[in-house]
């Protein structure tokens, strides 16, 4: 009897295996595929924004290198005046006896090989507009000048070739410093290029500017001051 009901156990124990599939389901061959195309796109994308992210990088290292190359090649001239007291700019070279005032002398040292003409802007850094208001814009000075005289000509185009622009009062040629209070600083900058502009006489400070992008070989500050 108890050997009867053992079996009888063992029976119905099979049984609810049979009955009972525990084994996880099996995927098929097409979902197999899908899945092994869905990590082969994940990784060309990973792969591609890995090589994105290191072309920019490279980009922006050849940029800084080509702007610190440009830097560098801009070599110094040494600009100076006679007309100049120290740093101070002399009362016959401002506008303030309602005239424009003579220029003053100015001469510089000898510039890189290869420039081709001088190009001259004077603005006033103080300048109470709210802008650096420009007094005088000369470009095409011949490359084998040094020097500029005192009280230059105010015509559009000097005897030597060298072309005047327009300045802030909307005239040719020079206007001196005559500020309304307080001391200002008047920058007077000398390219030397590599290029002739050949702007027409009359251009902007903007305009020359612009032509000159790309061909200064050096260039020399200087600095006057004028109080009223």
């Amino acid at each position: 009897m108890r050997s009867h009901n053992r079996s009888r156990q063992r029976d119905c124990c099979a049984e609810m295996m049979r009955s009972c599939d525990c084994r996880a389901p099996v995927k098929s061959h097409q979902e197999v595929a899908d899945m092994e195309s869905l990590r082969c796109n994940a990784n060309r994308d990973l792969r591609l924004w890995v090589w994105v992210g290191i072309l920019f990088g490279l980009s922006a290292a050849q940029i800084g290198c080509d702007h610190a190359s440009s830097q560098q090649a801009v070599a110094s001239l040494e600009l100076k005046s006679s007309s100049f007291s120290s740093d101070t700019i002399p009362k016959s070279c401002s506008s303030c006896d309602h005239q424009d005032g003579a220029s003053p002398e100015l001469s510089w040292s000898a510039p890189p090989e290869h420039t081709q003409s001088f190009a001259l802007i004077v603005f006033d850094r103080d300048s109470s507009f709210g802008f650096k208001f420009t007094h005088w814009v000369l470009y095409d000075i011949p490359s084998d000048k040094r020097e500029l005289p005192e009280n230059t000509s105010k015509q559009e185009q000097l005897p030597d070739g060298s072309r005047q622009g327009h300045n802030d009062y909307d005239r040719i040629g020079y206007v001196g410093p005559c500020p309304p209070r307080g001391t200002h600083r008047y920058v007077f900058t000398l390219y030397a290029l590599d290029t002739k502009l050949n702007l027409p006489p009359g251009a902007s400070k903007k305009q020359v500017v612009q032509a000159m992008s790309g061909h200064i070989l050096a260039s020399g500050e200087l600095i006057g001051r004028f109080q009223r």
